[in-house]
């Protein structure tokens, strides 16, 4: 796990975090996709005069989803920078719990920030993944990867209660 040494933090003002998360960790198990490889992340921890922890840097992750439209197995990759905001519990606003500002323990002497990391890359991963711009994705009737064959299936007719409003996209 990555752990931030609060006192070492204090003392120093700034300290880097650099490390990995191992896909494995139950931490990554709930989300919809799967991590591939270690979650490479590199932050630096800085305190502020008010006792809160600021925590910026980039996470890097590999991960696996399936084509949103054919179901195939993709690849894709993820980088971006990250912002996290530590608060002391006395100084957060309880309509502020909860959101985007995390509370530290006051008790506590080292923070953890996997979970904080895991947030940030659910948050960041595409939603929707595509195997390629052009996919055709499953033939609606049979199920037919369209990438790979074609099928003779006729869609059938709308429904003609949906007419009046087709008529207007045409116009």
């Amino acid at each position: 796990m990555l752990t931030l040494d609060l006192a070492e933090l204090d003392r120093r003002g700034r300290l880097p975090v650099e490390g990995e998360l191992a896909p494995d960790l139950p931490l990554w198990e709930g989300l919809d996709l799967k991590v591939e490889g270690p979650v490479d992340v590199r932050l630096e921890a800085q305190a502020t005069s008010s006792g809160e922890v600021l925590v910026r840097g980039t996470v890097a992750a590999r991960f696996s989803s399936e084509c949103r439209r054919c179901l195939e197995p993709v690849e894709a990759e993820l980088e971006e920078e990250v912002a996290i905001l530590f608060t002391p519990p006395d100084q957060l606003a309880e309509e502020d719990r909860g959101g985007e500002i995390r509370v530290l323990d006051p008790e506590g002497n080292a923070l953890d920030l996997a979970p904080a990391i895991r947030e940030e890359v659910f948050l960041d991963a595409p939603a929707w993944v595509v195997c390629r711009p052009d996919c055709q994705g499953l033939c609606p009737k049979c199920g037919t990867n369209r990438n790979e064959n074609t099928c003779d299936c006729t869609l059938e007719e709308p429904d003609p209660r949906w007419a009046a409003l087709r008529g207007l996209t045409e116009e």
